[in-house]
């Protein structure tokens, strides 16, 4: 396993951020181990919806969690208000760095991630792949 550890910054994109890192570092096997931090608005898709939901209020970063390769971010995140009031869901492009975002990403060496349509969801759900090319689950 490699380890990586990033601070981003007041007004920076969390998931556009993510994004450039992960293509940057070419990480093909990544995991969220651990975020804190703040935001000062949030985008996200609850669960069994299209609709994405905007709050233009400060958050708390509590979690987020994911997989990341290079073909895309599954990110789910949780947060709470400044009355300790929880929300979550799928992490969306448009949620602005407040303080500070502390991450770190863990990558295996051992397989590939891979994002393919799945028939049965109707999304692009999560391959895995050994590096010796053999299929270790497959979500067809």
């Amino acid at each position: 396993m490699r380890y990586y550890a990033i601070r981003m910054k007041p007004g920076q994109d969390l998931k556009k951020e993510m994004e450039n890192f992960v293509h940057q570092k070419n990480i093909k096997s990544g995991i969220v181990m651990t975020c804190i931090g703040s935001l000062n608005c949030a985008k996200i898709r609850l669960a069994d919806e299209d609709i994405i939901k905007e709050y233009n209020e400060k958050f708390e970063i509590i979690s987020l969690q994911g997989t990341l390769s290079q073909d895309g971010l599954h990110l789910h995140i949780s947060l709470a208000n400044d009355k300790g009031v929880c929300i979550g869901g799928h992490l969306m492009h448009g949620c602005h760095i407040y303080t500070t975002a502390e991450i770190v990403i863990g990558e295996s060496k051992d397989f590939v991630f891979k994002r393919e349509h799945c028939k049965d969801t109707g999304f692009k759900e999560l391959k895995i792949i050994n590096y010796t090319k053999e299929k270790i689950n497959d979500n067809k």
